[in-house]
């Protein structure tokens, strides 16, 4: 039974228990959400150290960090170096998207270190094992997930939604398709002129799905590259197609997660989200940034972190993060967690915006600290301790003064003449 179906029959499960408890919610608010569709715990049957959480409505914004090789970078211990940094900085779930080396030791490695939700592109490996697309068959694509639910995997990105009818679509594209497996799978439409096999076998996906507790995330195969491509016709038409493809895995007891772009212009994002809710009928969006400008190379981790933080804002609530190696080259450590800290920040700036209950108290007990002049306090409450603990550690300043104000602290400043002006 699969967490969806338990949900549907009034049965908690343990995952749905844990998940309150982290939240501080009850677990009947857990079980109701996922029985609606709009809470996802993705949770494989065979996933045995996973520590589940809940990603939807009613509960933190979530965040997941990429991580993987490619063909001109290939070092497991980087990886996993990657992997630790994602778990210590505080992502909530962690995607493998390898595409060079072993693919299969390098999914199982990461996968036996990882306590969080873990997710996967199989048709990454289907791309990068083919030596042709002459070779690749529909049943190629369904294997590679089932490959993947077996190995224990999560969730899935799969491309349902892009399909041949949105193939006309794409003509006046600035950057044409973006998405790895997007792209692919245009290239197999257009080859070998017959419909996506992940599309036209949907159902057969779905019992992959549901035979290991599978979630699938419902990729946007045509998300926009660039601003200029931003709510074109082809992204709205798989909009459309996903929204169906989310009934049709309810119906079936599979959970779903959507997908979401991509580079979107600031004003325009109010309207995606939107959209997303009134097509998908209110299952988890999961944005890729949105990134709100094409010009922040080395500084996307930014521009993601803008656009996500109104995404979530608005009711997106899962951030895909993005590092400041993006667009540039394979992310290393550093940039993972970067990007990790720049998508923490946008998270929990929306829960605050949202009224999520206890969102601020974080804010507050800082502040005191701060007011305290308790160095050691606000270090320990920031976001990223060990940078902050490095910037005081810089800092020659008396042990209550910081180098930028000195004797001048404001809040020195204050205290005093308050306390003049008392006596």
């Amino acid at each position: 039974m699969t967490q969806r179906e338990a949900a549907l029959a009034g049965r908690l499960t343990p995952a749905m228990a844990g998940a309150a408890e982290k939240e501080g919610v009850t677990p009947e608010f857990i079980l109701q959400g996922v029985a609606r569709g709009t809470l996802a715990i993705p949770a494989n049957i065979g996933h045995r150290n996973l520590d589940p959480i809940a990603i939807g409505t009613g509960v933190r914004v979530k965040i997941n960090a990429n991580i993987g090789t490619s063909p001109h970078d290939v070092n497991l211990e980087k990886e996993k170096a990657k992997l630790a940094a994602s778990i210590r900085y505080g992502a909530h779930t962690v995607m493998d998207l390898s595409t060079g080396g072993d693919l299969n030791a390098i999914r199982t490695e990461l996968l036996a270190q990882c306590s969080l939700p873990f997710g996967t592109v199989p048709i990454y490996q289907v791309m990068a094992e083919a030596k042709s697309l002459d070779e690749v068959s529909g049943a190629d694509m369904l294997e590679a997930v089932r490959l993947h639910a077996q190995q224990g995997v999560d969730f899935v990105t799969v491309h349902c939604g892009v399909t041949r009818k949105a193939l006309p679509l794409l003509k006046k594209r600035v950057t044409g398709v973006v998405s790895r497996g997007g792209a692919f799978l245009v290239a197999w439409m257009r080859h070998f002129q017959q419909e996506n096999p992940l599309y036209a076998r949907y159902d057969e996906l779905l019992e992959i799905a549901r035979q290991y507790d599978v979630t699938l995330s419902l990729g946007d195969g045509l998300r926009p590259g660039c601003l200029a491509d931003a709510g074109d016709k082809a992204q709205f038409h798989e909009l459309k197609v996903l929204g169906e493809l989310t009934r049709r895995a309810w119906d079936a007891g599979v959970q779903v997660i959507v997908e979401g772009p991509g580079h979107v212009p600031f004003h325009q994002i109010k309207k995606n989200i939107k959209l997303q809710q009134k097509y998908c009928h209110g299952a988890p969006f999961y944005v890729l940034g949105p990134l709100v400008t094409d010009v922040a190379s080395g500084y996307d981790h930014i521009a993601g972190a803008i656009g996500g933080t109104l995404a979530a804002t608005l009711g997106a609530s899962f951030l895909c993060y993005v590092t400041p190696a993006e667009h540039l080259k394979l992310p290393e450590v550093q940039d993972v967690i970067d990007g990790v800290i720049a998508s923490r920040i946008a998270a929990h700036a929306a829960d605050i915006a949202r009224g999520l209950p206890g969102a601020a108290d974080w804010d507050l007990k800082i502040s005191q600290a701060r007011r305290n002049l308790d160095w050691d306090t606000q270090i320990a409450l920031s976001i990223n301790p060990d940078k902050a603990r490095i910037y005081r550690d810089l800092s020659r300043a008396k042990e209550d003064q910081c180098t930028m104000c000195g004797r001048f602290c404001a809040m020195k400043v204050f205290d005093e003449s308050f306390d003049e002006g008392e006596k």
